[in-house]
């Protein structure tokens, strides 16, 4: 699952541009991911300029 540290994020929409399933949504303050529409390419973490981006295996309930 791709997760993004909001603390530390500077919303710059990198992520967005090269997301192919387009499911990173970008507001004023806030980043969401919906994980539901993710195929999991990383393209996102690669492109952060600032690395707030990773994947970390799923969790489980």
């Amino acid at each position: 699952m791709i997760k993004v540290d909001k603390d530390e994020c500077d919303f710059c929409g990198a992520c967005v541009a090269v997301c192919p399933a387009d499911c990173i949504e970008l507001f004023e303050e806030d980043i969401e991911i919906d994980i539901k529409k993710c195929t999991e390419c990383k393209l996102c973490i690669y492109v952060c300029p600032i690395e707030v981006i990773s994947y970390v295996e799923h969790e489980t309930l």
